[in-house]
């Protein structure tokens, strides 16, 4: 634990001086008084500051996944074992959050974090800090955690319909179309009834496309790497996310084959997680 003057101290120091100066020049003892107990005050608070954080004991919680663009949140739970209140504690990673402990009380504390890109996001230096009781002193800890957030890749924006075919033996999607239940989106073909345009993407400038419905009978396809639309590796692993969210979202059975990776057509959250992950890690050290 480190312990400083904070600016406040500092002109603190300076008025302590300037007072014992002009009790020096007119010898004043009340003056004199003044200035020693201005001392006391100051050194005293160096051991309240140090007080304020002695003691507390923080570990990591869960850190759940997000995506590549929103916050990631990193969670902690912070105890107050002792017989104090603890109060104007600081804890930082990117983003400060101001916290206070009643004696034994024990608080999940939500952390903040950035993300620009997929895969591993490590927790930084979390900083536990306080300036209690009189902002003289500012003590802090850093504090490092073997913590990490996985981040999925962005779910593209643009709203291309599910794939109908992949390559590969076993690999066809089933075609059974005609139910009340969305389905997903498909070129527009001439024929096509006219209720079923999709006119919001066509308002977008994304061309002219159909909606497929299905009946209850349970779909199933494959989503290809090697048969995903998209300009560079990003781009596919985007639309990929972008397929499975849908997917997962109306109640579709999905696979998913990646260069080396293989998941079999399934649905449920376990899965989903199972597919973005792998999506996060691809190509990525793990």
């Amino acid at each position: 634990m480190f312990i400083l003057p904070t600016r406040r101290g500092m002109v603190f120091v300076a008025l302590i001086a300037l007072v014992v100066l002009i009790a020096f020049v007119y010898n004043n003892n009340l003056a004199y008084m003044l200035g020693f107990l201005m001392a006391s005050i100051f050194f005293v608070t160096i051991l309240h500051s140090f007080k304020s954080l002695s003691g507390l004991v923080i570990r990591p919680s869960h850190h759940p996944p997000v995506f590549a663009g929103d916050k990631a949140m990193f969670n902690f739970v912070l105890h107050n074992p002792g017989d104090q209140q603890r109060v104007a504690i600081e804890m930082r990673l990117q983003e400060a959050v101001p916290i206070s402990l009643q004696a034994g009380e024990t608080r999940s504390v939500s952390l903040p974090a950035a993300t620009k890109k997929r895969g591993w996001l490590d927790c930084s230096t979390l900083t536990l800090s306080s300036c209690y009781p009189l902002g003289l002193f500012r003590a802090w800890s850093p504090l490092r955690f073997d913590s990490r957030v996985l981040v999925y890749p962005y779910p593209a924006k643009l709203d291309l319909p599910f794939p109908e075919t992949a390559a590969g033996q076993g690999r066809q999607g089933q075609s059974k179309r005609g139910g009340d239940e969305f389905y997903g989106l498909k070129s527009y073909q001439s024929g096509d009834p006219i209720r079923q345009i999709h006119w919001k993407a066509y308002a977008k400038g994304r061309g002219l496309h159909s909606k497929q419905y299905a009946g209850s009978a349970s779909l199933e396809f494959w989503l290809d790497y090697d048969e995903t639309p998209g300009g560079d590796v990003e781009g596919r692993l985007s639309q990929l996310c972008r397929w499975v969210v849908d997917a997962e979202r109306a109640g579709l059975r999905y696979g998913l084959l990646l260069p080396g990776v293989k998941l079999s057509p399934d649905c449920g959250i376990a899965h989903s997680q199972a597919c973005l992950r792998e999506l996060a890690l691809f190509g990525l050290a793990r």
